[in-house]
């Protein structure tokens, strides 16, 4: 792979990573707008205390989604940040580590993608694994998950 495609590969991950955080964003937005219409339809009847107990869910159902909302727009702010129109010769935000099995894409935390006929393991800047990896060069090794890794490129 040329420096050309390096640099476009890591903007279509970047661009993946953009699409699914938005996807999810929207989604904890309708399941707040939904868990608040359905508590304010929750009718108020002679069990008064079932009534309050279905509000005070649908109330904290609204919220927990509210939260995942604002955590996902949280972590959309962080990736608009990444840089990915550069190549990296170490493991930093906007490198790619491609090792044997698995490779790293250390942008946003998105977890385990299978993309590209590649498994990629999404991860934040601020992750405990990112940061293990940061200023690892291309052969060098780091333990994951028990089992040595080799650092075959980073881009």
């Amino acid at each position: 792979m040329d420096d050309f495609e390096k640099k476009a590969f890591k903007t279509a991950l970047k661009q993946f990573a953009l699409d699914l955080i938005s996807t999810r964003i929207e989604a904890a937005r309708l399941q707040a707008d939904q868990a608040q219409e359905a508590a304010n339809q929750e009718e108020k009847s002679s069990a008064g205390d079932k009534y309050e107990t279905s509000r005070a869910m649908g109330q904290n159902l609204k919220d927990m989604h509210s939260r995942q909302q604002a955590e996902h727009a949280r972590e959309l702010a962080t990736l608009h940040q990444v840089k990915v129109d550069m190549l990296y010769s170490t493991a930093v935000a906007g490198a790619f580590i491609q090792c044997p099995d698995i490779s790293f894409f250390i942008a946003a935390g998105l977890g385990k993608q299978q993309l590209h006929d590649q498994t990629i393991l999404f991860l934040s800047p601020a992750a405990p694994l990112a940061r293990a990896l940061y200023q690892k060069r291309a052969g060098d090794s780091f333990i994951f998950n028990g089992k040595p890794l080799l650092i075959e490129d980073i881009f």
